[in-house]
């Protein structure tokens, strides 16, 4: 017959701090994930806020709307959240480029916008 181990006192509820690690590890991978899904969301609004003053700028240089095409533009990029840091026509060609913050990060995007070629 065999007789079990002798226990060792010194590696009692070593098993509870290795589960407890892990959590904490996972729980860290977990938040950094979420963190990059936001920024992502956020870069994305960016986007959208660089694409819709350009085609508002476009759209005003060629007279579908009245007014000044930057400053069309500029109202649009602020109605998302972004502002319009540059804004250039080429004929009723619109390029613009719109800037917001990320987690304190400054982010840039250019769009144009025109008639098809």
């Amino acid at each position: 017959m065999t007789r079990p181990a002798p226990l060792n006192r010194g590696e009692l509820g070593s098993g509870g701090v290795l589960a407890l690690t892990v959590l904490a590890l996972v729980a860290v991978l977990a938040l950094a994930v979420t963190g990059v899904g936001v920024a992502l969301a956020e870069r994305q609004r960016i986007v959208a806020a660089a694409d819709a003053a350009a085609l508002a700028a476009a759209d005003t240089a060629v007279g579908i709307h009245p007014g000044m095409p930057c400053s069309a533009a500029r109202a649009v990029a602020a109605a998302h959240g972004a502002r319009l840091t540059a804004c250039e026509l080429d004929g009723v060609v619109a390029t613009v480029e719109a800037t917001a913050r990320i987690a304190g990060v400054p982010v840039s995007v250019r769009a144009r916008a025109g008639p098809p070629r």
